[in-house]
This record gives C-alpha cells, sequence and structure tokens, in this order.
C-alpha cells in the first residue's frame, strides 16, 4: 500500500509539472499574440475602403483570443496546483513523516508555494498575467531538476529530522521561499522593462510600476515568514545540537539573505532608491536563496548536509 502511495505521488508530480509547462505554453503564446496585435496596430496605414478599421474593430478579436489563452493557461495552473498539491500529501502518506524529508520534496514545496503565490496575484491583479511564462519557466526548472538529479525514494529520516520542529521550520522556509522566488522574478523583469534593452520582448510585460509593486508587496508577505523560519531553525538548532547558532554555511547564507532582504524594504522606503536601486537589492536576495538552495546543499559540507533541507 505504502510502495503504491509513492508510486501514485511521483506520478501526480510528473502530471503536475506536465500541466504547468502546458501552461506555460499558453501564457507564452499569449504573449507572443499581445505583441503581434501591437505590431500590426502600429504599422497600419489609413483605412481601406469599405473596412471597419476603428480601434475597437481593429483591436477586439485579437486581444480575446490572446486573453482566451491567458485563461486557459491560468486554469491549467490551478489543475497543476490541485495535483501538486496530492503528489505532496500523498508522499507523506507513503512516508509516514511530514513530506518535507529531502531535497527532492523541499523543492517539490517550494514551487507549489511559488504557483499558489502566483495565482493569488493573479487573483488580485489580473494584469500581471504576462509574467506568467517567466514564473512558470523557473517553477518548471526547479521541478525538473527535483524530479532528476535530487529524486529519493520515499521512506524514513534519519533521526535529527525526526522532530514536530520540522513541520515547522522546513514548511515555513518552503512557503517564504517560494513567494521570494517569484518576487525575483518580478524585480527581473522589472529592470528589464526599465532598461528597455530589449523592447520587443519587454513591450507587453505588466508596467514597470506594477512589477515593482509586485515585487514589494510579495516581498512584504514573505519576510515575516522568512524571519519567523530563522527563529524557529535557531530553536531546533538548540533542540538538535545544544546551540542556537554556529555560522554554519546554511545558516550564515540564510542570515545574508535575511540582511538583504531587510536592506530592500528599507531601500524602498527611502528616497532615491525606490526604483531601480531598490530592485537590484531584490535581485541580490534572489541570488542568494537560490545559491542556498542549491550550492549550498548541495556543494558545502555543513550539519544541514544529512538532508539538505531548512
Amino acid at each position: 500500500m505504502l510502495a503504491e502511495l509513492a508510486l501514485y505521488s511521483d506520478r501526480l508530480f510528473v502530471a503536475a509539472a506536465a500541466i504547468y509547462a502546458f501552461a506555460m505554453v499558453l501564457h507564452a503564446v499569449e504573449f507572443a499574440a499581445g505583441r503581434a496585435k501591437t505590431s500590426v496596430l502600429v504599422g497600419a496605414g489609413g483605412p481601406e475602403t469599405g473596412t471597419d478599421t476603428t480601434p475597437d474593430a481593429a483591436q477586439a478579436p485579437r486581444r480575446s483570443r490572446a486573453e482566451r489563452f491567458g485563461r486557459m493557461g491560468v486554469a491549467l495552473v490551478v489543475l497543476g496546483a490541485l495535483l501538486h498539491t496530492a503528489s505532496i500529501v500523498t508522499r507523506g502518506m507513503a512516508a509516514e513523516r511530514w513530506p518535507l524529508g529531502n531535497m527532492y520534496e523541499f523543492l517539490s514545496a517550494i514551487c507549489l508555494a511559488a504557483v499558489v503565490t502566483w495565482l493569488v496575484v493573479l487573483r488580485r491583479a489580473p494584469a500581471s498575467r504576462p509574467a506568467g511564462p517567466f514564473v512558470l519557466l523557473l517553477v518548471m526548472v526547479l521541478m525538473l531538476l527535483a524530479d532528476s538529479v535530487l529524486y529519493a525514494p520515499a521512506g524514513p529520516v534519519v533521526p535529527p529530522l525526526r522532530s514536530y520542529w520540522m513541520s515547522i521550520h522546513v514548511s515555513t522556509i518552503s512557503i517564504s521561499s517560494g513567494l521570494l522566488l517569484v518576487a525575483g522574478v518580478a524585480s527581473l523583469l522589472y529592470l528589464l522593462r526599465l532598461t528597455d534593452a530589449l523592447p520587443k520582448a519587454t513591450e507587453k510585460l505588466p508596467t514597470a510600476d506594477a512589477l515593482d509593486r509586485l515585487a514589494y508587496r510579495v516581498t512584504i508577505v514573505a519576510f515575516p515568514l522568512f524571519t519567523f523560519a530563522i527563529i524557529t531553525g535557531a530553536i531546533w538548532a538548540e533542540a538538535a545540537w545544544g546551540r542556537f547558532w554556529g555560522w554554519d554555511p546554511k545558516e550564515t547564507v540564510a542570515f545574508v539573505s535575511w540582511v538583504i532582504y531587510a536592506a530592500y524594504l528599507h531601500a524602498r522606503a527611502t528616497a532615491g532608491w525606490r526604483t531601480g536601486r531598490a530592485a537590484w537589492v531584490n535581485v541580490a536576495g534572489f541570488a542568494t536563496i537560490l545559491f542556498n538552495l542549491f550550492f549550498i546543499n548541495m556543494v558545502v559540507a555543513g550539519l544541514h548536509s544529512y538532508a539538505g533541507v531548512g
């Protein structure tokens, strides 16, 4: 029975990844259709005889078609998130523990948190949808790595992880990391939009102001969660290793990330730093999250190396 649940979990994970990939394609089609629409309208000449070329007549069909692709993409993301959630639940049932005991499970939880965050963003700001292909691309890359390089069979964990603190600390760090991934993508797109280095590729993104607000608001939610995760990690470390903080590589990089995100929030409230400079700080924080996620977990030896998580 447990082996069957583990198999179902793996298949649900793959199904969710496939649906995310299809949704990303639909979002990309919407993005491309929007660009095509703009180029047609800009390059159009005067009205032709017997043809209605008013703005509404010219724009409505193309806009409607692009929007249908985008809406289908969002619907698929919702379906993928449901299957993804089922994958994590069945994984926990198969392993008979909280399903965050290795890098495969940790990355899966981060990706789900990022997807749910993106759906909440779309619910509150549907105009952000053109950024969807870029958010889903990051999710797809992480899920591909999880399912190939980092996959681990469902099973028990080492004794130090058999603690109720794992469900608190690692869950919180997973959720906050997923939020910060979305904020990081938003800041990267904001900088592309601001510099206008690739005008043909960025003209259909949300406005620079909208992307900046998106990054800031998501970080505002993520930062307290990230702070709580660090605090609970210190409490767990005291219970497991007899000290609250030992400057382990993962602890050190997590603290550096916390300082950078605190600096970003301060920069957003400081005159002269609210635009491009603050976004660069947020991108630096995004880079440290990825660095901690992969290099520290997989390359550097430390007290966290046995699990590769939180």
